[in-house]
């Protein structure tokens, strides 16, 4: 960036994630500021609107996590006051933090994801919905939050029992999927000027139980291995289904797409569970992990990040889109 630019960076909020957001943000904004850009940090409240109105930025650098920061939300409430922010407009927004919307997306163009279907809490409590071991997780929630996995030895009855600690108890609807064994791989997308471009896979290795919100952000709980040990073949794979699922979804900035991998399966074996428009940018982050092994450091990605938000905002004539 040839300039320097005021940069609002919106973080916190009262999802589920507003910890790790606090802490994608606080990084975002010493990173900016490291790189000359006047900053001005700010902590979601109801009052945003007029908070944002009232520092006047260049640009918004959206660092929030989850509802409503992530679905779509605080994308048209920044497109009708005309500024620009980071990261993927209110449609892609919409589509990809909800799971069901994301399959009927993605699946059409050939990108295999786990079948499954929506199903009533209530509904639980009576039969399972798929032959065990399945998952059961929010519809559009992120970082693995309210996710569980239901298998035969599970202390949770069978069926379900009303009382049982999970997801059910604060969801009124949940999406069932197959569980899928194998490998937890993941690949971040970043925008650049000839495109979007994979920054490559990494696996993501637990020390017990699966990756859940507090594996993703607990230091230790989780080993990543960047680049994955994994075939050639299965990396361009996943770095493929990675960019085609930016492309499909229309995610502008960056995105980051995970995976699971049967590696007893083969090729055959490899799933997309889901695309993250908002991929966090903490310490203990994927993203800026990945593009450190590719070369980019943390103030230059965060540069990229609104390097992008700028050039969509003036090809959309003011509206990011």
């Amino acid at each position: 960036m040839s300039d320097t630019h005021h940069i609002a960076v919106l973080m916190g909020g009262w999802a589920n994630e507003r910890e790790v957001s606090l802490m994608s943000g606080h990084g975002v904004a010493d990173a900016l500021e490291s790189k000359g850009h006047r900053v001005t940090q700010i902590d979601m409240g109801r009052d945003v609107a007029a908070r944002i109105a009232e520092a006047a930025p260049d640009v918004v650098f959206n660092a929030l996590h989850g509802v409503p920061g992530e679905d779509g939300t605080v994308q048209g409430m920044l497109e009708l006051m005309g500024i620009p922010y980071t990261h993927s407009g209110v449609a892609t927004s919409v589509i990809a933090i909800d799971k069901q919307l994301t399959k009927q997306a993605l699946i059409p163009h050939g990108i295999p994801m786990p079948g499954g279907r929506i199903v009533k809490s209530e509904e639980l409590f009576e039969r399972d919905p798929l032959p065990r071991p399945y998952v059961l997780k929010p519809v559009n929630e992120g970082s693995s939050v309210g996710v569980a996995i239901v298998t035969e030895d599970s202390n949770v009855g069978n069926p379900i029992a009303r009382d049982a600690a999970g997801p059910w108890q604060e969801f009124p609807e949940l999406l069932a999927e197959p569980f899928i064994k194998g490998r937890e791989l993941t690949t971040a997308v970043i925008d650049g000027p000839d495109g979007p471009k994979a920054l490559g896979v990494t696996e993501l290795i637990i020390d017990n139980g699966f990756y859940d919100f507090e594996h993703k952000y607990t230091e230790g709980r989780t080993q990543h291995v960047c680049p994955a040990q994994i075939p050639p073949a299965i990396a361009a794979l996943c770095e493929d289904y990675a960019i085609r699922a930016h492309k499909l979804l229309g995610c502008h900035g960056t995105s980051r797409t995970d995976f699971r991998w049967d590696d007893e399966a083969g090729e055959e074996g490899l799933f997309v569970l889901e695309t993250n428009t908002q991929p966090g940018m903490t310490p203990l982050s994927l993203v800026p992990e990945q593009a450190k092994h590719a070369g980019i450091d943390y103030p230059d990605l965060c540069e990229m990040i609104v390097r992008e938000a700028l050039r969509v905002h003036a090809a959309n004539g003011g509206a990011d889109g």
